[in-house]
């Protein structure tokens, strides 16, 4: 990685380096979750069953830098995805920041570590199955119990 701007975190989002992008990540693994929309509503419901390059022990991507062309459905998360998606958690950086929050107290970038982001209950470490043995994701619906009421959830 290259030279970061001390509390980059703190800059707008579209102000980030592509290192600095990256280093905002905190490493909570649910983005690498499949999530299941209704097709009327358009609600959007989490599972804990976990992209097949998502090591379920640490939430840490096994592949990262050739995930596409293991998983070509994966999304590479840059500014102006992050702003229309709905399905980031309340938690994420790259989420909190597009709206003008500051990152979690728990997040790596300011303790050290994530031992704080696992005591929070935000990494999915240990409470998430692969793909390869999950069966019908119907079957491993989740409330992380983070998201306000539908009604009151921000749309880009």
């Amino acid at each position: 990685m290259g030279a970061m701007r001390d509390r980059f975190w703190e800059l707008p989002i579209d102000a980030l380096t592509r290192d600095e992008w990256e280093a905002l990540c905190d490493g909570c693994g649910r983005c690498c979750l499949h999530k299941l929309e209704d097709e009327d509503t358009g609600e959007v419901a989490e599972t804990n069953v976990a992209c097949r390059l998502l090591d379920t022990a640490t939430a840490q991507c096994s592949n990262y830098r050739h995930r596409k062309a293991f998983v070509p459905d994966c999304l590479r998360l840059t500014p102006e995805l992050v702003r229309r998606v709905p399905w980031l958690p309340p938690s994420c950086a790259y989420r909190r920041r597009a709206d003008g929050d500051p990152i979690p107290d728990w997040h790596p970038l300011l303790t050290g570590d994530d031992k704080a982001m696992k005591a929070a209950g935000a990494c999915v470490a240990g409470r998430c199955i692969s793909e390869d043995v999950a069966g019908p994701l119907e079957h491993h619906l989740v409330d992380w119990g983070d998201r306000p009421p539908l009604g009151k959830r921000r749309r880009r």
